[in-house]
């Protein structure tokens, strides 16, 4: 099979790092990508938002798959185009997309398929604004409706920090806060008339949002995670399963927009049961990279049922014992601004320890040196037979590596692995 997989960041090199390493894959191509990817990868240049130069370009390599990563051209629409072309696609239309493209949608979907979530309000108005915060106090939780890379979300107890947010959105959803541990649970989705809604749920992960260590500071797109859970609930994938993801899919099959790639749900365990925090459709980043690093299946057959509405012909994922753990290493300003063009030293002795991968996000090549060229510039990726395992070798891995600036946190699945969540 050939592969081409869109994006340039960490969760793209993650995927095009598991298909180079499925037998079934011949050759893997990805478009823009970038230097970590380029290992695993042959690059092409294209524009990821342009539905017709993806189909051109994978038309031109003879592509069986592409898989797109990330949200933007899938609310744009770059699946419906390359899919009208007759090849197969991983990843949700345009109108399915808007799962993720709209909170306000996501909201609508959720009451008329029974999901559970939080209470919302979704306010155009100042004074709509001031009424929703009244209704549902502090601490105050402020979504931009729209796409916003990962921090469009103000979780804050300052009310004018609140007002602020709101103000810089041309839409709003304000919603009652949700108690309790996060959790990040992801599904391989298909639909088909004959079989109706196939999902199959992935390992849970837990991600880590705030800048700082103990969760402080503000949101970022990420700056770790962790897989598996060892202190989630029993039972807990089967009833996400029931009640969050099945019907999620069988009511977007009810409303003409079947829903086909990963569903991301968003979970928070709060002391009156799981609730819905925000639904994705595509891979999260960084949970992806240490699903990836244990995914026992080959990941081709998973993404092509899943394309080709065929998933549930394909045998349910299975994954490798032991842990993963992601420690994301950060550009200095992140995330209020990133440093660019600093060299980054250390990946070959990152990479040469056992059970230690480095996925590149925002790197660049300049003059054969691997430089920093956005925020989330790499994450360090450790595997062990235990979380603890896990974490000591990721932590390692992040120890050779040096860049000016470079922040990253040292608290990633340091709770799990001590047995305190």
């Amino acid at each position: 099979m050939t592969c081409l997989v869109i994006g340039t960041g960490g969760r793209e090199h993650a995927l095009a790092r598991a298909l180079s390493l499925d037998p079934g894959v011949g050759a893997v191509h990805a478009a823009p990508g970038n230097p970590g990817i380029a290992a695993v990868a042959t690059l092409h240049d294209v524009d990821p938002l342009s539905g017709e130069s993806v189909a051109d370009l994978a038309e031109s390599l003879g592509a069986d798959l592409v898989v797109v990563g990330p949200e933007a051209p899938l609310v744009a629409g770059v699946a419906d185009v390359v899919r009208a072309r007759g090849i197969a696609v991983f990843g949700p239309s345009g109108a399915a997309a808007q799962l993720e493209g709209s909170k306000a949608f996501a909201k609508e979907v959720m009451e008329a398929a029974g999901v559970p979530t939080a209470a919302a309000m979704v306010c155009t108005t100042p004074v709509e604004v001031q009424a929703a915060l009244d209704a549902y106090g502090p601490p105050y939780v402020v979504k931009d409706d729209g796409l916003a890379a990962g921090k469009g979300v103000v979780v804050t107890t300052d009310r004018d920090a609140a007002v602020e947010h709101a103000t810089q959105c041309e839409r709003v959803v304000i919603e009652e806060f949700l108690d309790g541990p996060e959790v990040s649970l992801f599904a391989l989705c298909s639909w088909n008339e004959a079989d109706g809604a196939t999902v199959y749920p992935l390992q849970p992960a837990q991600d880590f949002k705030r800048i700082f260590d103990g969760d402080e500071g503000p949101n970022t797109g990420g700056m770790g995670a962790y897989t598996p859970l060892p202190w989630a609930p029993e039972g807990l994938v089967e009833e996400v399963l029931r009640d969050v993801l099945q019907p999620t899919v069988e009511e977007m099959a009810r409303r003409g927009t079947p829903f086909s790639g990963l569903l991301y749900a968003g979970l928070a365990l709060t002391s009156r049961g799981v609730r819905v925090v925000e639904f994705n459709a595509r891979f999260g980043d960084p949970e992806t990279q240490p699903l990836m690093a244990l995914l026992d299946s080959p990941l081709s057959p998973l993404l092509m049922g899943a394309a080709t509405g065929t998933l549930a012909s394909v045998p349910a994922p299975t994954w490798k014992p032991g842990a993963a753990v992601a420690v994301v290493m950060a550009s200095a300003g992140y995330p209020e601004s990133s440093s660019k063009g600093d060299v980054i030293r250390g990946l070959p002795d990152a990479e040469a320890l056992e059970g230690v991968h480095v996925i590149h996000a925002g790197t660049a090549m300049v003059e054969r040196a691997t430089v920093t060229a956005g925020g989330r510039v790499l994450a360090v990726v450790g595997t062990g037979g235990s979380l603890g395992e896990a974490r000591e070798a990721a932590y390692d891995g992040v120890s050779c590596i040096a860049f000016e600036g470079a922040q990253h946190r040292t608290d990633i699945a340091a709770k799990a692995a001590a047995g305190e969540v």
